[in-house]
Order: structure tokens, then sequence, then C-alpha cells
């Protein structure tokens, strides 16, 4: 509840923000001339309606996405709390076996495309950073997560069917869209301020 507050509260103050912004472009533009520009002219209401979409395009709002259905299925996984659940002694044992083989086989995935010479995920260069490898850091991170936690989850019967899955990962984008309003708005005022003074 303090969360949703906090996150009404900031939404507001950047709302106020651009408000402010829009009467300030208006305000400036007509005293300095051409050093600003005008949110209100015709040129600065094409920007700000009809370059809506491509400042939303950013890989933040992916990786958001990415990290919110990881989280979502973690969390329901219970794989959080796995060494406070009672689990018999056998049955803990294969969930750690199962899980860490299916990790070092995903690891294992990762590091083939990434760690000989003329792997895929290396840049042109042969650099691991920048390169393909980091600007899919993220969605690996995510990807790997997700399995891990649908497999526990699995295991531990906290899934029961595939649309158990589907359903916490559309819990963890459910849990995180605070967020992805304030990406919005940020993204909205950033993007007005560089038409602005820009």
């Amino acid at each position: 509840m303090k969360f949703s507050k906090f996150f009404s509260y900031l939404a507001l103050v950047l709302l106020l923000v651009l408000l402010v912004l829009v009467l300030a472009s208006w305000m400036l533009s007509a005293t300095r001339g051409e050093d600003v520009r005008s949110l209100l002219s015709s040129e600065g209401i094409r920007f700000f309606l009809g370059g809506f979409v491509s400042m939303m395009q950013h890989p933040l709002l992916v990786w958001l996405l990415l990290l919110s259905m990881a989280w979502g299925c973690l969390s329901a996984s219970g794989m959080l709390s796995f060494f406070s659940t009672p689990l018999a002694a056998h049955r803990r044992r294969q969930t750690v076996i199962l899980l860490t083989i299916l990790f070092l086989v995903y690891l294992g995935v990762v590091l083939w495309l990434t760690v000989p010479s003329q792997a895929v995920l290396l840049s042109a260069t042969g650099q691991l950073w920048p390169s393909p490898f980091s600007r899919a850091l993220v969605p690996i991170v995510a990807f790997g997560t997700i399995l891990l936690s649908a497999v526990y989850g699995l295991l531990a019967r906290r899934f029961l069917s595939v649309a158990d899955v589907f359903q916490a990962l559309v819990h963890g984008i459910a849990a995180t869209a605070p967020l992805l309003l304030l990406y919005v708005l940020v993204m909205q005022l950033v993007g007005s301020l560089r038409f602005v003074f820009g």
C-alpha cells in the first residue's frame, strides 16, 4: 500500500512537471525565439502526439517487461523460499540435482554462444562488451530465471499446468505495472525536454 501511494504521488509529480514544461516552453519560445521550441505550437503538438510511440521505443521497456515476468514466475514458484519450505530430504535432493543440471546446461549454452573466438554473440572484433551478448544480457538472465523457476514450480507442485506458469508471468507484469506507468511518463518528459531545448 505504501508503494502504491508513493508511485501515485510520483506519477502526479511527473505529470505536473510535464504540464509546467508545456507552459514554460510556450512562454520561453515567445521571449527567446529560436532557442526554445514550444510544445503548444503546431510543430510541438505534432511532436507530442505523433512522436509518442517513438519516444517509448527503448530497450529499457523490453527489459522491464522481461524482468517483470521473471520476477512473477520466480515469486509464484516458491523458489525464493526453497530452504525454508518443508520438503522430504530425498525430494529436496532430487530438486536440487535437477535444477543444478538444468542451470549448467543453460549456462553451457550461453558459454557456447560467447566463449569461442567465432562465437555468435561476440562483436565483429571478438569483444564481449559491447556486443550482441551485452545487448542480450537482460533477456538471457530473464529467460534463465523463468526457465528455472517454472521447472521448480512444477516440481514443487506450485504450478500444476502450463496455464499456471503463464498466470505467474502475467502476475509479474501486473505487480510491476506502476513501473510501466512511470516509464511512460519519464520517457515522455525526457523526449519533451529534448524537443523544447534540443
